[in-house]
């Protein structure tokens, strides 16, 4: 089985997409279901960009810190799950349902294949 990331993107109008309780019933349902079907592995939900610290390290060895953001974008990553597929169509049912339940697009990105 192969491993995927669904990164669940937002922006600054999600205005119809409020996570309302029906809303959050559905997508823990869903994840139930990723639960009980082993497809589910890892998920997070993700504060704002506001809040992020991006860390470089320079050339003299330092490391810097800044704040904000690593790219200023009106779009964000919101959150993300990383679930087991049998094939990209697989985790792409998944993203699809995550979707139509947030009403968010999501990414879908195989993990490399470090098995051989």
């Amino acid at each position: 089985m192969a491993q995927y990331l669904l990164s669940v993107h937002t922006g600054p109008d999600t205005s119809g997409n409020e996570m309302t309780p029906a809303r959050i019933a559905d997508m823990q349902a869903m994840e139930q279901e990723m639960k009980e079907t082993g497809a589910w592995l890892f998920s997070g939900r993700l504060t704002g960009p506001d809040v992020a610290t991006v860390v470089r390290a320079a050339a003299d060895g330092e490391t810097l810190t800044t704040d904000g953001p690593f790219i200023e974008s009106k779009e964000h990553l919101g959150g993300f799950y990383i679930v087991e597929a049998d094939d990209l169509d697989g985790a792409l049912r998944w993203a699809g349902r995550t979707s139509a339940i947030i009403g968010q697009p999501i990414e879908v990105r195989p993990f490399w294949d470090t098995s051989s």
